[in-house]
Protein backbone atom coordinates (compact mmCIF):
# COMPACT_ATOMS: atom_id res chain seq x y z
CA UNK A 1 0.00 0.00 0.00
CA UNK A 2 1.36 3.43 -0.97
CA UNK A 3 1.85 5.49 2.19
CA UNK A 4 3.20 8.58 0.43
CA UNK A 5 1.38 11.80 1.32
CA UNK A 6 1.13 14.76 -1.05
CA UNK A 7 0.20 18.20 0.29
CA UNK A 8 -0.60 21.24 -1.84
CA UNK A 9 0.79 24.42 -0.26
CA UNK A 10 -0.48 27.95 -0.99
CA UNK A 11 1.31 31.15 0.10
CA UNK A 12 0.05 34.74 -0.39
CA UNK A 13 1.03 36.51 2.83
CA UNK A 14 2.86 39.42 1.20
CA UNK A 15 4.00 39.93 -2.40
CA UNK A 16 4.67 36.40 -3.69
CA UNK A 17 1.86 34.30 -5.12
CA UNK A 18 3.02 30.72 -4.70
CA UNK A 19 1.81 27.12 -4.93
CA UNK A 20 3.75 23.94 -4.30
CA UNK A 21 3.28 20.21 -3.90
CA UNK A 22 5.43 18.44 -1.31
CA UNK A 23 5.76 14.69 -0.77
CA UNK A 24 5.91 13.37 2.81
CA UNK A 25 6.86 16.80 4.14
CA UNK A 26 10.42 16.58 2.82
CA UNK A 27 10.46 16.34 -0.98
CA UNK A 28 9.47 19.14 -3.36
CA UNK A 29 7.50 17.76 -6.29
CA UNK A 30 6.50 21.14 -7.73
CA UNK A 31 7.22 24.72 -6.67
CA UNK A 32 5.82 27.80 -8.44
CA UNK A 33 6.38 31.42 -7.35
CA UNK A 34 4.99 34.50 -9.11
CA UNK A 35 6.97 37.48 -7.82
CA UNK A 36 5.64 41.04 -7.65
CA UNK A 37 8.96 42.81 -7.03
CA UNK A 38 8.86 44.74 -10.29
CA UNK A 39 5.37 46.05 -9.51
CA UNK A 40 6.36 47.37 -6.07
CA UNK A 41 9.89 48.55 -6.85
CA UNK A 42 8.84 52.03 -8.00
CA UNK A 43 7.05 52.59 -4.66
CA UNK A 44 10.07 51.54 -2.59
CA UNK A 45 8.04 48.88 -0.76
CA UNK A 46 5.00 46.63 -0.92
CA UNK A 47 1.67 48.38 -1.57
CA UNK A 48 -1.00 46.14 0.02
CA UNK A 49 -3.79 46.93 -2.47
CA UNK A 50 -1.55 46.22 -5.45
CA UNK A 51 -0.30 43.01 -3.83
CA UNK A 52 -3.87 41.76 -3.30
CA UNK A 53 -4.81 42.53 -6.89
CA UNK A 54 -1.84 40.61 -8.23
CA UNK A 55 -2.67 37.63 -6.01
CA UNK A 56 -6.20 37.52 -7.44
CA UNK A 57 -4.77 37.52 -10.96
CA UNK A 58 -2.14 34.85 -10.28
CA UNK A 59 -3.54 32.41 -7.69
CA UNK A 60 -5.39 30.07 -10.06
CA UNK A 61 -2.51 30.13 -12.52
CA UNK A 62 0.13 29.11 -9.96
CA UNK A 63 -2.02 26.28 -8.56
CA UNK A 64 -2.65 24.90 -12.04
CA UNK A 65 1.05 25.22 -12.88
CA UNK A 66 2.04 23.34 -9.71
CA UNK A 67 -0.26 20.46 -10.63
CA UNK A 68 1.12 20.51 -14.16
CA UNK A 69 4.74 20.43 -12.94
CA UNK A 70 3.97 17.54 -10.61
CA UNK A 71 2.00 15.74 -13.34
CA UNK A 72 -0.78 15.20 -10.81
CA UNK A 73 -4.52 15.70 -10.54
CA UNK A 74 -6.29 16.98 -7.40
CA UNK A 75 -7.55 13.46 -6.58
CA UNK A 76 -3.94 12.41 -5.89
CA UNK A 77 -3.50 15.03 -3.16
CA UNK A 78 -4.07 14.33 0.54
CA UNK A 79 -4.46 17.85 1.95
CA UNK A 80 -4.30 21.58 1.22
CA UNK A 81 -2.11 23.79 3.44
CA UNK A 82 -2.31 27.58 3.27
CA UNK A 83 -0.74 30.52 5.07
CA UNK A 84 -3.38 31.63 7.60
CA UNK A 85 -1.23 34.45 9.02
CA UNK A 86 0.51 36.67 9.83
CA UNK A 87 0.70 38.92 6.80
CA UNK A 88 -1.19 41.56 4.82
CA UNK A 89 -4.89 40.93 5.40
CA UNK A 90 -5.98 41.42 1.77
CA UNK A 91 -3.18 39.20 0.51
CA UNK A 92 -3.91 36.47 3.06
CA UNK A 93 -7.60 36.43 2.16
CA UNK A 94 -6.85 35.59 -1.48
CA UNK A 95 -4.81 32.53 -0.55
CA UNK A 96 -7.13 31.38 2.24
CA UNK A 97 -10.24 31.58 0.09
CA UNK A 98 -8.52 29.88 -2.85
CA UNK A 99 -7.42 27.06 -0.52
CA UNK A 100 -10.90 26.72 0.97
CA UNK A 101 -12.50 26.57 -2.47
CA UNK A 102 -9.97 24.00 -3.72
CA UNK A 103 -10.30 21.84 -0.59
CA UNK A 104 -14.12 21.97 -0.72
CA UNK A 105 -14.29 21.21 -4.44
CA UNK A 106 -12.02 18.17 -4.12
CA UNK A 107 -13.06 17.02 -0.62
CA UNK A 108 -9.58 17.48 0.85
CA UNK A 109 -8.57 18.32 4.45
CA UNK A 110 -7.72 22.00 4.96
CA UNK A 111 -4.78 23.06 7.13
CA UNK A 112 -4.02 26.66 8.13
CA UNK A 113 -0.29 27.27 8.63
CA UNK A 114 1.57 29.97 10.54
CA UNK A 115 3.89 31.78 8.13
CA UNK A 116 6.87 31.58 10.51
CA UNK A 117 6.39 27.84 10.97
CA UNK A 118 6.61 27.63 7.19
CA UNK A 119 9.96 29.43 7.15
CA UNK A 120 11.28 27.08 9.84
CA UNK A 121 10.14 23.98 7.97
CA UNK A 122 11.79 25.16 4.75
CA UNK A 123 14.89 23.63 6.35
CA UNK A 124 13.30 20.17 6.43
CA UNK A 125 13.08 20.21 2.63
CA UNK A 126 16.88 19.96 2.52
CA UNK A 127 18.02 18.73 5.93
CA UNK A 128 16.42 16.57 8.62
CA UNK A 129 15.66 18.51 11.80
CA UNK A 130 17.38 17.42 15.03
CA UNK A 131 15.61 18.18 18.32
CA UNK A 132 15.76 20.12 20.50
CA UNK A 133 16.67 22.90 18.10
CA UNK A 134 16.81 26.67 17.92
CA UNK A 135 15.38 28.53 14.92
CA UNK A 136 16.42 32.07 14.02
CA UNK A 137 13.67 33.58 11.89
CA UNK A 138 14.83 36.80 10.28
CA UNK A 139 12.90 38.46 7.48
CA UNK A 140 11.17 41.64 6.34
CA UNK A 141 8.42 41.27 8.92
CA UNK A 142 9.95 39.09 11.62
CA UNK A 143 13.01 38.66 13.81
CA UNK A 144 12.51 35.86 16.32
CA UNK A 145 14.34 33.11 18.17
CA UNK A 146 12.16 30.01 18.53
CA UNK A 147 12.94 26.94 20.62
CA UNK A 148 11.53 23.62 19.40
CA UNK A 149 11.46 20.46 21.55
CA UNK A 150 9.84 18.42 18.79
CA UNK A 151 7.89 18.71 15.54
CA UNK A 152 5.04 21.20 15.89
CA UNK A 153 6.29 22.61 19.21
CA UNK A 154 7.20 26.32 19.12
CA UNK A 155 8.37 28.48 22.04
CA UNK A 156 9.21 32.08 21.14
CA UNK A 157 12.12 33.04 23.42
CA UNK A 158 13.05 36.30 21.70
CA UNK A 159 11.48 38.70 19.22
CA UNK A 160 11.84 42.22 17.90
CA UNK A 161 10.28 44.98 19.97
CA UNK A 162 9.96 47.34 17.01
CA UNK A 163 11.23 47.00 13.45
CA UNK A 164 12.10 43.63 11.97
CA UNK A 165 15.66 43.33 10.64
CA UNK A 166 14.51 43.19 7.01
CA UNK A 167 12.32 46.25 7.49
CA UNK A 168 15.32 48.16 8.86
CA UNK A 169 17.41 47.03 5.89
CA UNK A 170 14.82 48.36 3.44
CA UNK A 171 14.50 51.72 5.23
CA UNK A 172 18.26 52.23 5.40
CA UNK A 173 18.55 51.23 1.74
CA UNK A 174 15.95 53.84 0.82
CA UNK A 175 18.00 56.46 2.69
CA UNK A 176 21.02 55.45 0.60
CA UNK A 177 18.92 55.66 -2.61
CA UNK A 178 19.28 51.94 -3.24
CA UNK A 179 16.59 49.98 -5.13
CA UNK A 180 13.89 47.88 -3.45
CA UNK A 181 14.27 45.33 -1.96
CA UNK A 182 17.21 46.92 -0.17
CA UNK A 183 18.71 43.99 1.73
CA UNK A 184 20.75 42.44 -1.11
CA UNK A 185 22.08 45.86 -2.16
CA UNK A 186 23.25 46.74 1.36
CA UNK A 187 24.86 43.32 1.69
CA UNK A 188 26.70 43.77 -1.60
CA UNK A 189 27.86 47.31 -0.75
CA UNK A 190 28.97 46.31 2.74
CA UNK A 191 31.54 43.91 1.34
CA UNK A 192 33.25 46.75 -0.59
CA UNK A 193 33.84 49.02 2.42
CA UNK A 194 37.25 49.58 4.00
CA UNK A 195 36.05 51.98 6.73
CA UNK A 196 32.64 51.03 8.18
CA UNK A 197 30.80 53.70 10.17
CA UNK A 198 30.82 52.65 13.90
CA UNK A 199 27.08 52.52 14.57
CA UNK A 200 25.87 51.39 18.04
CA UNK A 201 24.97 47.81 19.02
CA UNK A 202 21.54 47.48 20.62
CA UNK A 203 21.72 44.63 23.17
CA UNK A 204 18.79 45.69 25.44
CA UNK A 205 18.69 44.07 28.91
CA UNK A 206 21.44 41.63 29.77
CA UNK A 207 19.19 38.56 30.05
CA UNK A 208 16.84 39.14 27.11
CA UNK A 209 16.82 37.48 23.72
CA UNK A 210 14.65 40.26 22.27
CA UNK A 211 15.86 42.50 19.45
CA UNK A 212 15.48 46.18 18.59
CA UNK A 213 16.47 47.78 15.29
CA UNK A 214 14.58 51.07 15.43
CA UNK A 215 17.37 52.86 17.31
CA UNK A 216 19.99 51.60 14.86
CA UNK A 217 17.87 52.78 11.95
CA UNK A 218 17.56 56.21 13.59
CA UNK A 219 21.33 56.33 14.15
CA UNK A 220 21.89 55.79 10.43
CA UNK A 221 19.37 58.50 9.51
CA UNK A 222 20.95 60.94 11.98
CA UNK A 223 24.42 60.21 10.64
CA UNK A 224 23.26 60.88 7.07
CA UNK A 225 21.44 64.08 8.10
CA UNK A 226 24.38 65.46 10.11
CA UNK A 227 26.87 64.70 7.34
CA UNK A 228 24.66 66.52 4.83
CA UNK A 229 24.32 69.52 7.15
CA UNK A 230 28.11 69.72 7.47
CA UNK A 231 28.64 69.26 3.75
CA UNK A 232 30.63 66.06 4.31
CA UNK A 233 30.83 63.32 1.74
CA UNK A 234 28.95 60.16 2.66
CA UNK A 235 30.28 56.91 1.26
CA UNK A 236 27.27 54.56 0.91
CA UNK A 237 29.44 51.47 1.27
CA UNK A 238 30.75 52.64 4.67
CA UNK A 239 27.23 53.34 5.93
CA UNK A 240 26.01 49.99 4.60
CA UNK A 241 28.92 48.13 6.22
CA UNK A 242 28.49 49.89 9.57
CA UNK A 243 24.77 49.17 9.64
CA UNK A 244 25.20 45.54 8.62
CA UNK A 245 28.02 44.96 11.11
CA UNK A 246 25.76 46.13 13.93
CA UNK A 247 22.87 43.88 12.88
CA UNK A 248 25.10 40.85 12.34
CA UNK A 249 26.97 41.19 15.63
CA UNK A 250 23.81 41.46 17.73
CA UNK A 251 21.87 38.73 15.92
CA UNK A 252 24.84 36.35 15.99
CA UNK A 253 25.57 37.08 19.65
CA UNK A 254 22.02 36.49 20.88
CA UNK A 255 21.59 33.36 18.76
CA UNK A 256 24.84 31.88 20.11
CA UNK A 257 23.89 32.61 23.72
CA UNK A 258 20.42 31.08 23.30
CA UNK A 259 21.83 27.96 21.65
CA UNK A 260 24.22 27.40 24.56
CA UNK A 261 21.65 28.12 27.28
CA UNK A 262 19.00 25.83 25.79
CA UNK A 263 21.56 23.09 24.98
CA UNK A 264 20.18 22.51 21.48
CA UNK A 265 21.27 19.80 19.06
CA UNK A 266 20.91 22.00 16.00
CA UNK A 267 20.48 25.65 15.02
CA UNK A 268 18.64 26.63 11.83
CA UNK A 269 18.00 29.99 10.20
CA UNK A 270 15.02 30.95 8.09
CA UNK A 271 13.50 33.95 6.30
CA UNK A 272 14.62 36.33 3.60
CA UNK A 273 17.39 38.02 5.62
CA UNK A 274 18.94 34.58 6.23
CA UNK A 275 20.08 34.91 2.60
CA UNK A 276 22.35 37.80 3.67
CA UNK A 277 25.98 36.74 3.07
CA UNK A 278 27.38 38.75 5.97
CA UNK A 279 24.97 37.13 8.42
CA UNK A 280 25.36 33.64 6.97
CA UNK A 281 29.14 33.83 7.16
CA UNK A 282 29.10 35.09 10.74
CA UNK A 283 26.69 32.43 11.99
CA UNK A 284 28.47 29.60 10.16
CA UNK A 285 31.84 30.67 11.53
CA UNK A 286 30.72 31.05 15.16
CA UNK A 287 28.68 27.84 15.34
CA UNK A 288 31.55 25.90 13.79
CA UNK A 289 33.70 27.11 16.71
CA UNK A 290 31.03 25.96 19.18
CA UNK A 291 30.61 22.60 17.49
CA UNK A 292 26.82 22.98 17.19
CA UNK A 293 25.39 21.91 13.80
CA UNK A 294 24.08 24.97 11.96
CA UNK A 295 22.01 25.01 8.80
CA UNK A 296 20.50 27.61 6.46
CA UNK A 297 18.35 26.55 3.50
CA UNK A 298 19.32 27.44 -0.06
CA UNK A 299 18.47 30.96 -1.20
CA UNK A 300 15.17 30.16 -3.02
CA UNK A 301 13.82 28.57 0.17
CA UNK A 302 14.79 31.55 2.35
CA UNK A 303 12.33 33.88 0.63
CA UNK A 304 8.55 33.34 0.67
CA UNK A 305 7.44 30.19 -1.14
CA UNK A 306 4.68 27.62 -0.86
CA UNK A 307 6.92 24.55 -0.45
CA UNK A 308 7.66 25.66 3.10
CA UNK A 309 3.92 25.98 3.81
CA UNK A 310 3.29 22.50 2.45
CA UNK A 311 6.18 21.14 4.55
CA UNK A 312 4.79 22.65 7.76
CA UNK A 313 1.27 21.59 6.77
CA UNK A 314 2.48 18.02 6.29
CA UNK A 315 3.59 17.88 9.94
CA UNK A 316 0.19 19.16 11.05
CA UNK A 317 -1.54 16.65 8.75
CA UNK A 318 0.34 13.74 10.33
CA UNK A 319 -0.56 15.07 13.80
CA UNK A 320 -4.23 15.04 12.84
CA UNK A 321 -4.62 18.82 13.04
CA UNK A 322 -7.23 20.26 10.66
CA UNK A 323 -8.86 23.62 9.99
CA UNK A 324 -12.48 24.18 9.00
CA UNK A 325 -14.25 26.28 6.40
CA UNK A 326 -14.69 29.11 8.90
CA UNK A 327 -10.93 29.77 8.73
CA UNK A 328 -10.04 33.35 7.87
CA UNK A 329 -6.86 35.31 7.23
CA UNK A 330 -5.25 36.39 10.53
CA UNK A 331 -2.86 39.31 9.88
CA UNK A 332 -1.68 39.53 13.50
CA UNK A 333 -1.56 35.79 14.14
CA UNK A 334 0.64 34.87 17.11
CA UNK A 335 2.75 31.72 17.04
CA UNK A 336 1.41 30.78 20.49
CA UNK A 337 -2.20 30.83 19.22
CA UNK A 338 -1.59 28.63 16.21
CA UNK A 339 -1.68 25.08 17.59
Amino acid sequence: MNKDRYVLGIETSCDETAASIVKNGTEIVANVVASQIESHKRFGGVVPEIASRHHVEQITIVIEEALKQAEMVPEQLHAVAVTEGPGLVGALLVGVNAAKAFAFAHQLPLIGVHHIAGHIYANRLEQEMQFPLLALVISGGHTELIYMKEHGSFEVIGETRDDAAGEAYDKVARTLNLPYPGGPHIDRLAHTSSNPVPFPRVWLEEDTYDFSFSGLKSAVLNYMHNATQRGEEVLPEDVAAGFQNSVVEVVTGKTLRAAEEYKVQQVIAAGGVAANKGLRNSLEKEFKKLGIPFYIPSLPLCTDNAAMIAAAGSVMFEKGIRSNMAMNGRPGMEMSSWI
